[in-house]
């Protein structure tokens, strides 16, 4: 892809300038509301199975949230908004057309959602696209990718082992590289979701308190229609919305780490703050350990049911994660929390997800370090809380396992 030298600085007017680049090309996806899942959230002691909880008394928090629905963006996961944006940026590197780039085409290593979004982009531009996707990827991701006319070529499972695949895939093509997280212009592109997700967000509490829309007070001065949809039951806010409509903070799920950077770089200087989930289960908590220690971690290996989280920490996304500290925190969830979640959300909400688009719902609903901090700062006005569902794209019949009654 184009040389990160040549990238736009990363920053929140970057992210405004990536909207524009990919407008068109991806779906402004809707921002929903669910009355359920709120009185859950600000219901004390849901479940109290997590890390070190046992017998500590529950938090009662007041929760609103707003889920931003990327499971139903195009190729089913937000990872296109990078995909499109990279490739408009490398289409723009002098010399790329000339030098015969397009012939040689792209590659990128991914257990499935970049995977299936890189194949789509490259097909909608006419460029060859090779994609070195884990063995033990789900089926329909695999098939999907194929369906997007991609090359597939299989690899283990960890990144060490996927990296080693596409440096022999570039050996042989002349291939360039689109990684899946690990570059500004990824970051950039998926970027795009927190900006919308603020907007809209801001919108749904201006209808329901009298405050300006997000366009009449420049918050990105998007034209007046959206996509996204007014809460069907409007919750009760506090007065002091009116003077602040907009989100208090932003839960994202972490796995490179190129979605949640991005996120953060668009709510940079507005108050809002974001922070990362993750499971923790073998370690795929890579993230938030490393966060905590002040180093990056640099390799993980696990097989938690958010399959979509298993990659390690990138460096870009580090940079704006920890080093400029865009990101306040992380909180990492049980495996039975993430399918607790996840199950909510197709019962209560009526929505397909894949298991990592739970986990920042798991945090809101069991996390109890994160439910204290909410009760504590927010008070009895409570917090508006951003929740990105990442992606839809799931095996059904693992699905059905995970939801399998367990043998006694």
């Amino acid at each position: 892809m184009a040389d990160p030298s040549t990238s736009p600085p990363l920053t929140r007017a970057s992210v405004f300038e990536a909207r524009e680049l990919i407008k068109g090309l991806v779906h402004h996806t809707p921002t929903l509301t669910n009355a359920t899942l709120d009185r859950l959230a600000s219901t004390p002691a849901l479940v109290t199975e997590g890390d070190g909880d046992a017998g500590r008394k529950p938090a009662k928090p007041r929760m609103r949230l707003y889920f931003k629905c990327e499971n139903l963006q195009r190729v089913g996961a937000f990872k296109i908004r990078g995909a499109f944006h990279a490739l408009e940026r490398l289409k723009r590197e002098p010399g790329w057309e000339e030098g015969g780039g397009r012939e040689r085409g792209v590659v990128t290593h991914s257990s499935g959602n970049h995977a299936q979004a890189l194949a789509l982009a490259a097909r909608t531009h006419g460029i060859p696209a090779h994609i070195v996707m884990p063995s033990i990827s789900a089926a329909p991701k695999i098939a999907a990718t194929k369906g997007y006319g991609a090359k597939v070529v299989f690899s283990g499972s960890t990144s060490v082992e996927r990296e080693a695949v596409v440096e022999k895939v570039i050996e042989e093509t002349g291939a360039r590289l689109v990684p899946p997280y690990d570059h500004p212009d990824i970051v950039l592109g998926q970027g795009t979701l927190g900006l919308e997700l603020l907007e809209d967000s801001h919108d749904i509490i201006a209808a329901a308190t009298g405050a300006e829309p997000s366009h009449a007070k420049n918050h990105g001065a998007r034209p007046a229609e959206s996509s996204f949809r007014a809460p069907i039951t409007t919750p009760k806010f506090p007065e002091s919305k009116k003077a602040n409509a907009g989100l208090d903070a932003i839960l994202a799920p972490c796995g490179g780490g190129g979605m949640l950077s991005g996120v953060a770089l668009a709510c940079e200087g507005t108050g809002v703050r974001v922070f990362g989930c993750e499971p923790w289960f073998e370690g795929a908590d890579d993230a938030k350990r490393g966060y905590e220690a002040g180093k990056r971690v640099e390799a993980v290996s696990t097989l938690t049911v958010a399959d979509g989280l298993r990659t390690p920490l990138g460096k870009v996304p580090w940079g704006i994660i920890y080093e400029r500290r865009l990101v306040a925190g992380f909180y990492s969830v049980s495996e039975d929390e993430i399918i607790a979640a996840l199950k909510l959300i197709y019962e209560r909400f009526k929505m397909v997800v894949e298991p990592s688009s739970a986990v920042p719902l798991a945090v809101a609903l069991f996390n109890e370090d994160f439910r204290a901090l909410v009760e504590r700062e927010g008070g009895e006005d409570g917090w508006d809380i951003g929740i990105v569902i990442s992606g839809g794209n799931v095996n059904l019949e693992a699905l059905g396992k995970l939801f399998a009654p367990k043998e006694a």
